[in-house]
């Protein structure tokens, strides 16, 4: 069984007694240890999908399972559970509390699921550590720059071990140079072990990750767009030769 398995998931929304379908019968299987793009335009459905996948709605039709886990029909606390034990999420504006220093916003995640403080303290710096900001322990999110705001939201997802990582335009809100730092940390967290989903309008970003998945009128698409597949040779970001490694010459296609 996949890691995450969609079937047949339709997402209708009722404005103003017109019914909007933002998702058509989506069937997508993503497996443990993938490295996966959603790429499409505006209006296409993938924040959308992202956001079923993500546990933050629930499909109108359709089967939806996360780690053996049925979700199509969860009630919001239980949503919220499967979001706080399986799922970590990057965002575009980083979503740190600016009240808050840099381990206490890591630490969130960990108060939910009942950590003592030692071990929340402990299991913050760890992964700050890893995205080298456990020098900045200490500071409040005003105190860093963006790509070090997003190296502390990418601290916070992987704070609960989470089976699957989704990162929502996770590079929009910075300058190229930082935001291919940023994608190369996603890919040593991949060749690490780790699931993630990245979320973008950009295909040349897309092209980056071993498998590209189209959205188009809330489907996915049939051929994918030639930019995606020509994408890791076109791209500004630069890759090291273990992540073309990891990219590999005959990328997988949704």
């Amino acid at each position: 069984m996949a890691l995450v398995e969609l079937r047949g998931v339709t997402k209708i929304y009722d404005l103003g007694g017109e019914k909007i379908h933002a998702l058509a019968g989506v069937d997508l299987d993503i497996e443990s240890g993938e490295f996966t793009s959603i790429v499409g335009p505006s209006g296409s459905g993938k924040s959308t999908l992202m956001h079923i996948l993500g546990c933050l709605d629930t499909p109108t039709g359709g089967a939806m399972s996360i780690d053996g886990i049925r979700v199509e029909k969860a009630r919001p606390k239980e949503l919220a559970r499967i979001r706080n034990r399986k799922i970590g999420f990057v965002f575009q504006f980083f979503n740190l509390l600016p009240r808050l220093t840099v381990q206490q916003n890591v630490e969130l995640p960990l108060i939910y699921m009942g950590y003592s403080a030692a071990r929340r303290r402990e299991r913050a710096m760890e992964v700050l550590g890893l995205v080298e900001m456990d020098n900045r322990s200490r500071h409040r999110p005003s105190q860093l720059s963006g790509g070090q705001q997003q190296r502390v939201a990418i601290a916070r997802a992987l704070v609960n071990e989470p089976r699957i990582i989704f990162a929502d335009e996770p590079t929009g809100n910075l300058d190229s140079n930082t935001g291919e730092k940023i994608l190369q940390l996603f890919h040593e967290l991949h060749a690490g072990g780790r699931t993630l989903v990245l979320v973008t309008h950009d295909p040349d970003i897309a092209g980056l990750t071993p498998r590209r998945i189209e959205i188009r009128d809330g489907r996915i698409a049939d051929e994918v767009d030639t930019r995606l597949v020509r994408g890791t040779e076109q791209s500004r970001f630069a890759l090291t030769r273990d992540d073309r490694d990891a990219v590999g010459d005959s990328p997988r296609e949704a």
